[in-house]
């Protein structure tokens, strides 16, 4: 069974910045794409970046240029590191094991909660 595990949230003002990991157990992580999603309040969830196994990846237009997401394979990790943080990027963040970007995986973590204020 995978089992994946978020942190890095919290409290930021507008225009800082903050680094979430996702420790992944479980699975072959070197050969699994990485997603980020969050999901605001009365929202739905949405993909925000995702990383293959071969490390292309993608942004959703709202965070792009602000973002980065990246990968650890020796720590079975993945990072999102946001940047020009801005309050309607507040939500809580959950990471899922996808193949690509069009996927959405089985598992999830339990989410990270990150908070922007004005």
């Amino acid at each position: 069974q995978v089992q994946l595990v978020e942190s890095g949230g919290g409290l930021v003002q507008a225009g800082g910045s903050l680094r979430l990991s996702c420790a992944a157990s479980g699975t072959i992580f070197k050969l699994t794409g990485m997603g980020w999603h969050r999901q605001a309040p009365g929202k739905q969830r949405e993909l925000v970046a995702h990383i293959t196994s071969g490390g292309s990846t993608y942004y959703v237009d709202s965070v792009k240029g602000r973002f980065t997401i990246s990968r650890d394979n020796a720590k079975n990790t993945v990072y999102l590191q946001m940047s020009s943080l801005k309050p309607e990027d507040t939500a809580v963040y959950y990471c899922n094991a996808a193949p690509s970007r069009y996927s959405v995986g089985n598992y999830w973590g339990q989410g990270t909660q990150v908070t922007v204020s004005s």
